[in-house]
């Protein structure tokens, strides 16, 4: 419909970017940005907001640690220190021993490559399951992964949650996860879900999206 592709640019021109590339991760099939992926995931998981915890796994990367071996490298209060950079408060303490810990499993059960834990789980559900096991990571953060990956994991696609869903919805597009994911190109339909969840998340952005101005 033509008021669904001028819906589908109004979005994209207006919060255009996943949650990855706001990160600055270059996000490709490959076990750095997969783990950098995961880095983001784990702090988002908390009850703080996203600009923040984006803004928190930015120094991270920015400190080195872009692969599990340089996290497990760090110490704790140079975690510590470069999530209060970021004013990740509150739950910083815990979040650089959560980051430890799921560093060592990625290590120890993946040999720091996830592409093994996609091939393990063979689809969609074992792969949300899979990513529960991980410290402090449920269904939500889960979900955020599956969203961001899913234009490098094609066996994903097209992935969208309920909170894409409500998104969707309050600017009228398709809920359903083949119809929406049919206004895009492959390559652009992480990019559409990400705008479809800050529109579920920023009552602002919806209602300006919806007057057109």
């Amino acid at each position: 419909m033509a008021s669904h592709a001028r819906t589908v640019d109004a979005l994209l021109d207006a919060c255009g970017t996943t949650f990855a590339e706001d990160a600055g991760i270059t996000l490709r099939d490959a076990p750095a940005p997969l783990y950098q992926l995961l880095v983001l995931v784990t702090v988002l998981s908390t009850r703080i907001k996203a600009d923040i915890a984006v803004a928190a796994a930015r120094e991270l990367f920015d400190a080195g640690w872009t692969t599990p071996e340089r996290l497990r490298d760090s110490t704790w209060q140079q975690r510590v220190d470069a999530l209060g950079r970021a004013h990740y408060r509150r739950y910083d303490e815990g979040m650089a021993t959560r980051l430890a810990e799921c560093a060592e499993l990625v290590q120890e059960r993946w040999h720091g490559d996830l592409r093994r834990l996609r091939d393990e789980a063979e689809d969609a559900s074992g792969v949300l399951r899979t990513l529960q096991e991980f410290p402090g990571i449920g269904p939500t953060g889960a979900a955020i992964f599956c969203r961001e990956v899913q234009g490098v994991w094609p066996v994903l696609a097209p992935f969208a949650d309920q909170r894409v869903a409500d998104g969707a919805a309050r600017v009228g597009l398709p809920t359903d996860p083949a119809k929406l994911a049919a206004l895009v190109s492959a390559e652009d339909f992480p990019v559409l879900v990400a705008a479809c969840v800050r529109v579920a998340l920023d009552d602002r952005l919806a209602e300006r999206l919806l007057s057109g101005s």
